[in-house]
């Protein structure tokens, strides 16, 4: 029964977010940002097929998969852009997935500090995801 209980408190935020990332991706906002990224994806050296990948795992991982599966399809799987997504989808983590799932079932509001150290841990682990495809 508590199983059950949690479910329903945990539903609402997960439609939420599941309606957000449809209406973000179809809106045309993911390829601004991508546009926007790209000369710092270059600055890095980081693939422009990539940029989707590591923006949509910061809110779900399912919405990147299916980038990574994209790439699959266009590159393969054993090119750069493949490799380099396969390696930050399994270094990082959906932080505001998890924040916002996690902490609204415990109740907790004030996640300055933890969004800020998540977002830190995710973008070193990028960039080291990065470095690793490169070595």
């Amino acid at each position: 029964m508590d199983g059950f209980k949690i479910v329903l408190e945990i539903a609402p935020t997960l439609i939420a977010l599941f309606f957000a990332i449809q209406i973000f991706r179809s809106s045309g906002a993911l390829d601004l940002i991508v546009r926007f990224l790209t000369p710092i994806g270059k600055l890095l050296k980081i693939p422009k097929e990539v940029l989707p990948v590591i923006f949509a795992k910061l809110f779900s991982s399912s919405a990147a998969t299916g980038f990574l599966l994209d790439i699959y399809k266009t590159s393969g799987p054993d090119s750069l852009a493949g490799f380099m997504s396969s390696v930050i989808l399994s270094s990082t983590e959906t932080c505001f997935y998890t924040l916002s799932v996690y902490y609204s079932v415990v109740g907790i509001e004030k996640i300055r500090y933890t969004l800020t150290g998540a977002l830190l841990a995710v973008f070193v682990g990028t960039f080291i995801s990065v470095f690793i495809s490169y070595f």
